[in-house]
C-alpha cells in the first residue's frame, strides 16, 4: 500500500506526489524503474547471461534510468534493431541470443554513457 495522499477535504483532489512534487503518473518516487535497486552511476552495463535459463543465452542491460513505459519503448527499439525478442524484467531489458556488440552500439549512438560487463 502507498501512503500518499490523493484526496484532502481541505483542498479536493491532490494530483501532485508529496516527495518529489510531480503528477502521479509520472512520480519519480514509484514508477523510476530499478528504484528499489541501488542508485545508478550513470553507467549503462551490457552482458550475456545464461543462468537460470535453461542454457539459452540472453543479453542484459542494466542500470538504465527511465519511466518504465520509456524503458519498454527502448526495449522494443533494441529488439528490433537486433531482429529478435527480449522482455523488460524489474528495470532491466532482457534481449534474447548474443547481441552485446550490437547493443553496445546502438546504445552509444542513442547517447548513453555504455559498458561491457562480465567478461
Amino acid at each position: 500500500m502507498s501512503d500518499h495522499v490523493v484526496y484532502s477535504t481541505d483542498s479536493g483532489r491532490v494530483n501532485t506526489c508529496p516527495e518529489c512534487g510531480q503528477p502521479y503518473k509520472k512520480c519519480l518516487c514509484e514508477n523510476l524503474a530499478g528504484s528499489t535497486t541501488k542508485k545508478s552511476d550513470g553507467i549503462v552495463r551490457v552482458m550475456r547471461d545464461r543462468k537460470k535459463r535453461g542454457g539459452k543465452t540472453v543479453t542484459v542491460i542494466t542500470g538504465v534510468q527511465a519511466y518504465q513505459d520509456e524503458l519498454l519503448a527502448l526495449a522494443q527499439q533494441l529488439k528490433k534493431h537486433c531482429g529478435t525478442g527480449g522482455t523488460v524484467k524489474d528495470g532491466t531489458i532482457e534481449i534474447q541470443g548474443d547481441h552485446c556488440d550490437i547493443v553496445i552500439d546502438k546504445l552509444s549512438a542513442l547517447g548513453y554513457k555504455v559498458k561491457r560487463a562480465g567478461g
